[in-house]
């Protein structure tokens, strides 16, 4: 049976960024996508303290504030609190690893790149010319994430993303004794190596081998509705006895909408009754159905949320177990 897609659903990243793809190079891209001219700089830290002896300025001698200038406006914008030794990187800075990946992994260029979080956080994606075809039918591209913060929360971090093309969900997952990211951490000395990124694509790519091959056993496994209920339990547990009505309404939302995808979505036509369609079913409603104020907080959501990612490889490791 064919596996149907779902017409004009996209990624998150899509969502959340610019199609760069018309773009010669790095630069260019992110140019096109409003994250040059920043300026990202360091300025004093202070605050206001009053008392009955009147008000008094307080600086802080630990923290700097992170600003940047908007291009649009020329206006100076916050961007976040931190240490002082904090190493300062501009988005410029990328442009160079940006610019290596794409010629070393065989990119024909980056696909999206944009910010979250008023530009605490800045992405660049890149599809690799591999194509996993799971089972034979089911086709997953591979993407290299780039991520990468202007507020210490997160390193500068290179990642594989595999994406099921059919529902658009993405399925960042770790693979047991794969490598699937690296990372390089801001700090006074911080630069970003253009040389350790390279000499780790190597792992990168043997990540995705390592994917293809467990999917396909995924694919290859029976899985009851009654195993993926106890799956949806497991990722979820919510004690119907004791959680209080929203909470057990809210439960009972989400497990119809799970086993309706489980049972009839067209995306899981061709490959229903699988271990790899129980886990396209999980990632299919966190990406996609998971109550949301709206497609931007949904996909902000699939980017950045901890507890999304982690709801995903609980799934992953229960039914590759």
């Amino acid at each position: 049976m064919a596996i149907h897609s779902v017409p004009g659903r996209d990624s998150a990243w899509a969502t959340l960024g610019t199609e760069v793809s018309r773009h010669g190079d790095a630069l260019q891209a992110m140019r096109a996508a409003g994250l040059t001219g920043w300026n990202i700089r360091k300025a004093a830290q202070s605050g206001m303290d009053v008392s009955p002896l009147g008000a008094t300025v307080v600086d802080n001698p630990d923290q700097v504030m992170l600003v940047r200038t908007d291009p649009r406006t020329g206006r100076t914008r916050y961007l976040s609190s931190v240490g002082k030794g904090y190493g300062v990187t501009q988005n410029e800075d990328q442009a160079a690893v940006l610019d290596t990946l794409v010629a070393e992994s065989g990119a024909p260029g980056l696909a999206h790149v944009g910010w979250m979080d008023d530009g605490r956080r800045t992405f660049a994606t890149m599809k690799l010319p591999e194509t996993m075809r799971i089972g034979g039918i089911d086709r997953v591209e591979l993407y290299l994430a780039v991520f990468d913060s202007h507020d210490g929360s997160a390193a500068f971090r290179v990642c594989a993303v595999p994406f099921r093309v059919a529902c658009a969900n993405q399925l960042g997952l770790a693979v047991a004794s794969a490598v699937s990211s690296v990372e390089i951490r801001h700090t006074s000395r911080s630069r970003i190596d253009v040389a350790e990124i390279r000499a780790k694509l190597g792992l990168i790519h043997r990540y995705a081998d390592a994917f293809d091959a467990t999917a396909n056993r995924l694919l290859a496994t029976d899985l009851t509705t009654s195993r993926f209920r106890e799956i949806v339990e497991t990722v979820w547990p919510v004690d119907d006895r004791t959680a209080p009505p929203r909470a057990r309404a809210n439960a009972d939302r989400r497990r119809n909408t799970l086993l309706r995808l489980w049972t009839d979505a067209p995306t899981q036509a061709g490959i229903r009754g699988t271990n790899w369609a129980g886990l396209q079913a999980v990632t299919e409603y966190l990406d996609h159905f998971a109550p949301a104020a709206s497609p931007t907080v949904r996909a902000h959501r699939a980017l950045t949320s901890g507890t999304v990612a982690r709801r995903k490889q609980h799934a992953f490791d229960l039914l590759a177990a």
